[in-house]
C-alpha cells in the first residue's frame, strides 16, 4: 500500500501537520499506521470531514465579534497560533474556560466560530468583570451613556478634552471606591470611555487602587461601537461570568473542557514589571501555583493551553517556565510588544504557548 507522511497529507489537504496528527490519533483516517513516531497514511485516503464546520454559524447570518476593549497583553496577534490548538473538532470537547479573560480576544474568536454547550470566563479585575456583565444584561442603558460621551467628547479641542477626560476619570475612581450596585452601568460606560481615550488603552492603577492613566492623543476615537457591543451582548448571553481567582474555575473544568490560561506575564526585566492590571501582583510564586493548578486540571482530562513571556528573550539561561511546565509541550512563537511607553522598544519578541496535548 502506497503511503504518505503527515506533512504530505497536510500539504495535500490544506490543513496543519498538527491537525493531521490529531486526526490520526483519533482514528479519523482509515487504515492509518504508525511506524516509530511517524504516521503512515494511505496515499488515496480522503480528508476527514471537519466536525468543526457543523459548529460554525451559517455563513449568511454569521455574526463575528471582537474585543470591546484594548487590553495590555491582548492576544489578537497570536490568534492564528492559538487557534491551531482548538480541540472542538471531535465532539468530545464541548466546553470552554478562560480564567484570565482580560480583553477576551480568544474568547470572542471562539464565540464567533463555535456553538459550545458551556463557556466560563473569569478575572479578578472587578471593573473589567462588571463591564462584561453590564454588556450582557444592560446593553441599551450602556449604549445611552457611551453615545452621550462620544457626542460630548469628540467635538472638543485638546484642552477641553483633557478637562473632560480628567473629570470622567475622577468619576470612575469615585464609583470604583464608593459606588453602589445601582451605578454599575455608569461605571462600565466610564471603563469603556477611558479605555478608548486614555494613553495606549492601558488599564493601570496606583497603590490606592485608583486608575491613573493620562489621556491619549486619538483624533477621532470610536467610544460607542454600537454594532460590535450589541453583538458582544448577544454572544455573552449564555456565558458564565465570574469575578474571582482562576482557581474558582476548577468546579467547571472537566474532561470535556478546553482551557486557555493567559495570566499576567512574567516581567522580562526588573524594570518591566507592568503587572498592575489590578491591585494584585503575579509573582514567580504565583506562576508556580498556576502551574500546579494546570497539573491538577490536566489530571481531570481537560485540554489546556497556557501563554506567557519567554524569559530567554533576555537571559538564555533562564529555564523558569521550561522547568515548571516540564511535563508539557512548550512552543516559542513570535509576537510584537504592542504596549510600551518607548516606541523604539516595541519590537518582535518570543512568547510561550504551553500545551498538555
Amino acid at each position: 500500500m502506497e503511503v504518505m507522511s503527515a506533512k504530505e497529507a497536510a500539504d495535500k489537504w490544506g490543513i496543519s501537520q498538527r491537525r493531521v496528527a490529531v486526526l490520526c490519533s483519533e482514528n479519523r483516517i482509515k487504515n492509518v499506521q504508525m511506524l516509530g513516531n511517524m504516521w503512515l497514511i494511505p496515499i488515496n485516503a480522503e480528508k476527514p470531514v471537519d466536525a468543526r464546520s457543523a459548529r460554525y454559524n451559517n455563513k449568511t447570518d454569521e455574526k463575528n465579534v471582537k474585543p470591546f476593549l484594548k487590553w495590555a497583553g491582548g492576544k489578537g496577534q497570536l490568534l492564528k497560533e492559538i487557534e491551531s490548538y482548538y480541540p472542538f473538532d471531535n465532539g468530545v470537547i464541548t466546553k470552554y474556560a478562560e480564567p484570565f479573560v482580560g480583553g477576551g480576544a480568544v474568547l470572542f474568536d471562539i464565540l464567533s466560530k463555535y456553538n459550545l454547550s458551556e463557556i466560563y470566563i473569569s478575572d479578578i479585575n472587578t471593573e473589567l468583570i462588571n463591564t462584561y456583565v453590564i454588556i450582557r444584561e444592560h446593553i441599551k442603558e450602556l449604549l445611552e451613556f457611551l453615545n452621550k460621551y462620544q457626542n460630548e467628547y469628540v467635538p472638543l479641542e485638546t484642552g477641553n478634552r483633557k478637562s473632560y477626560y480628567i473629570s470622567k476619570r475622577e468619576k470612575f475612581n469615585d464609583l470604583k471606591i464608593n459606588g453602589s450596585e445601582v451605578e454599575n452601568i455608569e461605571k462600565a460606560a466610564l471603563m469603556i470611555f477611558l479605555n478608548k481615550t486614555c494613553f495606549n488603552g492601558l488599564y493601570r492603577v496606583n497603590k490606592k487602587g485608583l486608575f491613573n492613566v493620562p489621556m491619549g492623543a486619538y483624533k477621532n476615537p470610536l467610544i460607542c461601537d454600537e454594532k460590535n457591543l450589541r453583538t458582544v451582548s448577544e454572544k455573552l448571553q449564555n456565558v458564565r461570568i465570574i469575578c474571582g481567582d482562576y482557581r474558582k474555575s476548577a468546579e467547571f473544568i472537566d474532561k470535556h473542557t478546553f482551557v486557555y490560561f493567559d495570566p499576567p506575564y512574567r516581567p522580562l526585566t526588573e524594570t518591566a514589571s507592568f503587572t498592575a492590571y489590578t491591585e494584585n501582583l503575579f509573582n514567580d510564586e504565583a506562576q508556580i501555583q498556576l502551574a500546579e493548578f494546570v497539573k491538577c486540571m490536566h489530571k481531570k482530562g481537560a485540554k489546556i493551553v497556557v501563554s506567557n513571556s519567554d524569559p530567554k528573550n533576555t537571559n538564555t539561561d533562564d529555564d523558569f517556565f521550561d522547568n515548571i511546565y516540564s511535563a508539557h509541550t512548550i512552543k516559542r512563537v513570535e509576537a510584537t510588544r504592542m504596549i510600551n511607553c518607548n516606541g523604539k522598544s516595541r519590537g518582535k519578541i518570543k512568547e510561550l504557548l504551553i500545551s498538555n496535548f
